[in-house]
């Protein structure tokens, strides 16, 4: 019988490949005819080089030119008549600054008749930048709202007001060109205005939420970012046509199909999952246990985004959180195992994809003097997955569409 982390890596690595952006570009290409005047391709995220390759694999050299930023090392090589730029995520950086001023550059001299053909991806926010404030500031309160817990749609809603490029004013800039916008979703319930900051999408959110985030939160900030919370988004584009395409919901099913090959009788719990990182691990350790006396193979499938509410100085993401946070729950109970990994393979400022625990792992922690209540505290999961060998590996995948969580209750058969 195949060992439980065995199984875990043959679901992680099926989820992954089915949400890869490639299929998705070309869905979204199919059947699209571009106007007669001159095509140009923006590309922003994570998964910006991935879909720029397969955009200009399939289009040729009806891509007049093209800008693509993504983050550190998910770039995979050079590609024809395009300027790459890797950036900094998830706090911008200069080469973001300067990736979206040679997006600007590209786009600004087009007619009526030309199209900018604008991928879109998760991690787009940090990645794709003008910032009106300065770059510390810009940094200080993006670092503010990851430590408070707030949620994409409440940091990218600041963002937006902070920006020259966010919230529907990239595609501003474009105007006269029509702009034909293909996004690959990274937040639940897919909404188009907050992926990346909806940089070519008309911003839902109003002056009113900006400052309701504040006040929640308590940021600081200076009276001229405080200003810019004033002034409202554009609410209609009329030169926008958005595809949306590939989301977490992809990812579930993939996990889900994957299970079911490996003998596992899967319930997918959600798509929409957004809570404590480690609260969303425990409630699966709880799950484990009210199944523990199954007497087949059970596997659990959440797929969403977590929070962590930074407590300690550690080292960790919250992928790492929630499986560690599983750890004691499935304490024991023979052929459990819980393990979560981002969609992009990297979980926070680490190197690892995720976390993977079995009924072994808290024992195993004990024996070398390691409290999980403290680790957590510390958010210090990767160093103590590191030490049983539960951290997820897989390297920058090019896409990203979420988190997938998965509990499996193993059988013999």
């Amino acid at each position: 019988m195949a060992t439980l982390r065995e199984d875990a890596d043959k679901i992680i690595g099926a989820a992954l490949e089915a949400a890869l952006p490639d299929n998705a570009v070309k869905k979204a290409l199919e059947g699209h005819s571009f106007s007669g005047g001159r095509v140009r391709l923006v590309a922003a995220g994570k998964a910006a080089w991935q879909m720029a390759k397969t955009a200009s694999d399939l289009l040729g050299s009806r891509i007049e030119a093209g800008v693509v930023v993504t983050k550190y090392g998910h770039s995979m090589g050079s590609i024809a008549n395009f300027d790459i730029w890797e950036a900094g995520h998830p706090v911008p950086d200069e080469n973001s600054f300067r990736g979206a001023q040679a997006a600007i550059d590209l786009v600004k001299d087009l007619t009526a008749e030309d199209t900018v053909l604008f991928l879109v991806s998760g991690g787009g926010s940090a990645l794709f930048e003008k910032t009106l404030v300065s770059g510390e500031e810009l940094a200080d309160i993006t670092k503010q709202l990851l430590a408070c817990g707030a949620d994409i749609v409440e940091i990218n809603t600041l963002r937006k007001r902070l920006s020259a490029v966010k919230g529907g004013k990239f595609a501003q800039i474009c105007a006269p060109a029509q702009v034909y916008s293909i996004v690959l979703s990274d937040i639940l319930g897919d909404p188009l205005d907050m992926i990346a900051s909806g940089p070519a999408y008309p911003d839902s959110s109003t002056a009113a939420d900006a400052k309701a985030i504040i006040a929640k939160y308590g940021l600081k900030m200076s009276e001229a970012a405080l200003g810019l919370m004033e002034v409202e988004t554009p609410k209609q584009l009329d030169n926008v046509t958005t595809k949306i395409t590939g989301s977490v919901r992809q990812l579930c099913a993939a996990a889900k199909t994957a299970c079911q090959k490996l003998g596992y009788e899967p319930v997918v719990l959600t798509d929409c999952l957004a809570c404590e990182a480690r609260e969303a691990g425990a409630f699966l350790g709880a799950i484990a246990r009210t199944h523990a006396e199954a007497d087949h193979s059970l596997a659990f499938i959440a797929g969403g985004e977590t929070v962590v509410h930074l407590t300690g100085t550690g080292k960790g993401g919250r992928n790492q959180e929630l499986a560690l946070g599983a750890a004691q729950g499935i304490a024991g109970l023979s052929g459990a195992a819980v393990f979560s990994v981002g969609s992009d393979g990297t979980d926070g400022p680490t190197d690892a994809a995720g976390g993977y625990v079995d009924y072994t792992t808290a024992s195993r922690l004990k024996e070398q003097g390691v409290d999980i209540f403290e680790v957590l505290k510390n958010n210090d999961a990767y160093h103590a997955l590191q030490k049983v060998g539960g951290l997820v590996m897989t390297g920058p995948t090019g896409t990203n569409v979420n988190d997938v969580a998965v509990l499996l209750l193993k059988r013999e058969i």
